[in-house]
């Protein structure tokens, strides 16, 4: 039987510096993980990624930080080489690389969308590529999207929208790769209290937020916090390997499929 436990393994995090990719780098290395390579974006994050490198090597783990604007496939191809170089293998691979945009249809220019599709799916698919290159055996692979995907709402298309198709790039990775017994994920959290959140909301939309989950009353914000996806995404890149080729939306009844 395969190990499924976290221990000893290696882990490549895209967007792991900061905000839930960074506490994913740090509660990893705390279960046991070997090595966690840590991407960002530019120079703007650079000192965060650094901070999350420290921390993961002060829980024990190897730690290295690598630059990339993963909107080309040449970075992408760079990024898994390079943290393939270091840590010797990859078994875990997670991308939480996201852009919002909350705008009216009518007002989205031909560059926003674009920059919004390669942020959120033309960096979803070529991630996935390269996971299934380079990724070992018995590996797993998460992806983070949007609990938007299950809402009937306005301003978000492009968003929601360029997120959607990981959901098929998911699915269909899971039965390219399950041959060599790796599963494929996508996790979908709520609104999450992060300074991502809060540029691209108005105070009407925040306190709407605050109050739509079905579990909003118990949450400190109200919001989705970070530290209640972090458990789902460890328990899908573990034990709960069986699960595959599915997208989950974890976000205290905000929406559901």
């Amino acid at each position: 039987m395969a190990d499924h436990g976290i221990k000893g393994k290696t882990v490549l995090i895209a967007g792991g510096a900061k905000n839930l990719g960074g506490l994913l780098a740090k509660d990893l290395a705390a279960q046991g993980a070997k090595a966690v390579a840590i991407h960002y974006n530019s120079a703007a994050t650079k000192a965060e990624a650094e901070q999350t490198v420290a921390a993961v090597k002060a829980a024990g783990a190897q730690a290295s930080a690598f630059q990339a604007d993963l909107t080309s496939a040449a970075a992408m191809e760079k990024l898994f080489a390079d943290a393939k170089a270091a840590m010797g293998a990859i078994d875990i691979a997670v991308n939480t690389v996201g852009k919002v945009l909350k705008k009216p249809m009518v007002e989205i220019s031909e560059a926003e969308f674009d920059e919004m599709s390669a942020v959120n799916s033309k960096t979803a698919f070529f991630f996935l590529k390269e996971a299934g290159k380079h990724v070992s055996d018995n590996g797993k692979v998460c992806t983070l999207v949007t609990s938007l995907l299950g809402a009937f709402t306005p301003f978000y298309a492009s968003y929601a929208g360029t997120k959607a198709p990981v959901e098929h790039y998911t699915r269909a990775a899971s039965k390219e790769f399950g041959a060599r017994g790796i599963s494929v994920t996508a996790i979908g959290p709520g609104p999450m209290d992060t300074p991502f959140f809060y540029p691209a909301e108005g105070a009407d939309a925040v306190a709407y937020h605050k109050t739509a989950a079905a579990l909003s009353p118990f949450s400190k914000t109200g919001l989705t916090d970070i530290q209640d996806i972090v458990p789902w995404v460890r328990f899908l890149v573990t034990d709960g390997w069986w699960m595959t080729g599915q997208t989950i939306l974890v976000n205290g009844g905000y929406t559901t499929k």
